[in-house]
C-alpha cells in the first residue's frame, strides 16, 4: 500500500512537474473528411451567434467543438458510477419531485441549489476555510469542486482555479449550411379541413403546428475541419500544490491527485450531440507529457486502471466525507433571494447586480 500511496509524490514535490498535458488526435466516425456539428452559440458582445470559429488573416481557422466547461460537465459525472464509489461522498438534494447529485450542479458547491440545503454553513465554513488556505473541509464534502474549479460568487467570494483544463477544437475548417423543407401529412386547408389563414399570425401559428409547408434554408450545416480535430487536456500540478490541509497535507494532495488523475485519464465519450462523433485517429497516437517549469517535456505514461487504484488508495488514506442526502429549503431560498445575511453570507450592494458564477 504505501507504494502504492508514493508512487506519484514526484509530482507533488515543488521541483516536480508544473503541469500533465494530454493531446488526443481525433476523426469523425465517417471518416477524416467527415462533417462535424459543433455547438451553436447566442449572439451578444459583438458575436452574431452560431458556430464559435475564429478566422485569422492567413485566412487560417480554429473552430471550437467543446468547450472546457463542456468537457467538465461529461467527465465529472463519472464519480457517481458504480466503480467510482467511495472516492467522493454522494451528496444528493432533494428539491420537489426531484433528485439532484452535487456532482451534476452547474456551479458545483457553489449552486443555489446546495447552498440552500442543511449543507449551508458547513459549506460556508469549507469556503472560509479555502479563502485562509485550508482546502480540507471542503475536500471533505465537495472535492471534485476542488478538481474542477468552483467560485462562490454569491457568498464567500471564494475561488478554486481549475486543476484540469479540456477542450476540443477543429483546425482549418470549411463551414457548410443545410436546408430542409417540412411538408406535411395532408393538405389541410385544400382539404378543407383547416380554413385559410386569415392573417401571417395564424399562417404562423399552422406553420409552427405542423400543418403548412415550412421551408427551412441555409441554416448551420456542420463543418470539415481540413488539417485536424485535437483534444488538448492539462492539469495544472503546480496549481495543486499550493492547496494546503491542517491535518495532512500531503494526505490530502495525494487525494485530490487521486480524484485529478482519474478524471483525466478518463475516456471521455466521443458522441458529443446529434451530427459529432468523434473517436482517435488511429495514424496519429495519444500524447502524454510531464512539462516542468523550465519548459522541459518529458514523455510519460499513464493508464486509467492505474490512476484509478491510486485514487482508491489515496481516498481510504485522507478518509472520503460521509455521504448525505439533504432537502432544498424553501425559507433560504427566498432569504438567498431577498439577500437577508444568514449566518455571515453577504449581502450584495443595493444597485449592484451580482455576477453569477462561471459555469461549468
Amino acid at each position: 500500500m504505501d507504494r502504492v500511496l508514493s508512487r506519484f509524490d514526484n509530482w507533488l514535490r515543488d521541483d516536480g512537474p508544473a503541469a500533465l498535458v494530454v493531446r488526443e488526435y481525433l476523426v469523425p466516425v465517417e471518416g477524416p473528411d467527415g462533417v462535424l456539428f459543433p455547438p451553436t452559440f447566442a449572439a451578444g458582445d459583438g458575436f452574431p451567434g452560431g458556430y464559435n470559429i475564429d478566422v485569422f488573416p492567413n485566412g487560417e481557422s480554429v473552430c471550437l467543438v467543446d468547450s472546457v466547461g463542456s468537457q467538465a460537465n461529461r467527465i465529472e459525472p463519472l464519480f457517481a458510477k458504480e466503480q467510482y464509489a467511495g472516492l467522493v461522498p454522494r451528496i444528493v438534494i432533494k428539491a420537489g419531485d426531484k433528485t439532484v447529485s452535487l456532482l451534476e450542479a452547474g456551479h458545483r458547491a457553489g449552486d443555489a441549489i446546495v447552498r440552500c440545503t442543511a449543507l449551508q454553513s458547513d459549506l460556508r465554513r469549507a469556503f472560509q476555510a479555502v479563502l485562509k488556505g485550508n482546502a480540507e473541509p471542503l475536500a471533505k464534502i465537495a472535492p471534485t469542486s476542488i478538481v474542477f474549479g468552483a467560485w462562490d460568487s454569491r457568498d464567500t467570494q471564494a475561488k478554486l482555479p481549475r486543476l484540469i483544463a479540456s477542450t476540443i477544437r477543429a483546425y482549418n475548417v470549411r463551414k457548410l449550411t443545410r436546408s430542409a423543407q417540412y411538408v406535411p401529412a395532408a393538405d389541410y386547408v385544400a382539404g378543407e379541413l383547416l380554413p385559410e389563414p386569415a392573417d401571417k399570425a395564424a399562417k404562423d401559428a399552422y406553420a409552427e403546428r405542423g400543418f403548412i409547408h415550412v421551408p427551412a434554408s441555409g441554416s448551420h450545416g456542420g463543418i470539415i475541419a481540413d488539417n485536424q480535430i485535437r483534444r488538448d487536456a492539462a492539469l495544472h500540478l503546480a496549481c495543486l500544490r499550493l492547496l494546503a490541509g491542517e491535518a495532512d497535507p500531503l494526505a490530502l494532495h495525494r487525494y485530490i491527485l487521486g480524484l485529478a488523475l482519474t478524471a483525466f485519464t478518463y475516456p471521455v465519450g466521443g458522441y458529443l450531440r446529434q451530427g459529432c462523433h468523434l473517436v482517435p485517429d488511429g495514424e496519429k497516437p495519444r500524447e502524454l507529457k510531464e512539462v516542468y517549469g523550465d519548459g522541459r517535456r518529458v514523455d510519460a505514461t499513464l493508464t486509467h486502471a492505474e490512476a484509478l487504484t491510486y485514487a482508491k488508495a489515496t481516498a481510504k488514506e485522507f478518509g472520503v466525507g460521509p455521504d448525505q442526502e439533504v432537502e432544498f429549503d424553501k425559507g433560504l431560498a427566498q432569504k438567498d433571494v431577498s439577500g437577508e445575511q444568514t449566518g455571515g453570507g453577504r449581502r450584495p450592494k443595493k444597485g449592484v447586480k451580482s455576477k453569477g458564477p462561471e459555469p461549468k
